[in-house]
């Protein structure tokens, strides 16, 4: 239920009139198979909006672990539009992380995750401002 209601919310927050939204998801090829019963069952809480229709795909990394006919069905390979989309986010940042875990690994769980929270931003920060750099925008 909790990943329904972050999906629908994502799906209604600033899209306009979007008509079509593709939603990857690490099990999206089981998760879809009720969603839209879940979506009647549960109307005064799940909604997407009127005329979006949903394609749902499984990120690379996560698609080889499933069963083959999961490929040709909710790979990123095959959904027109998507472009050169490998559908992973987290998984893309490991090599990072495992650079700092072994210091981080003896800290406190809460100093642990600040420090996590931090090399995230830096992250982040880094992204953006090589987004502006290869858009030419002056920051």
């Amino acid at each position: 239920m909790n990943i329904d209601y972050s999906i629908c919310n994502a799906l209604k927050y600033n899209t306009g009139e979007l008509t079509d939204g593709l939603v990857i998801y690490d099990i999206g090829c089981q998760w879809w198979v009720n969603f839209l019963r879940r979506l009647r069952e549960n109307h005064n809480h799940l909604s997407i909006p009127n005329m979006m229709s949903l394609i749902t795909a499984v990120g690379s990394f996560h698609l080889s672990a499933h069963i083959s006919e999961c490929f040709v069905l909710y790979s990123l390979h095959f959904v027109l539009g998507s472009g050169q989309l490998d559908g992973e986010i987290l998984e893309t940042l490991w090599a990072e992380f495992n650079r700092i875990s072994s210091s981080a690994r003896l800290m406190s769980a809460a100093h642990r995750r600040e420090v996590y929270d931090d090399h995230m931003r830096d992250s982040n920060w880094k992204k953006l401002i090589g987004m502006c750099e290869s858009m030419h925008i002056p920051y």
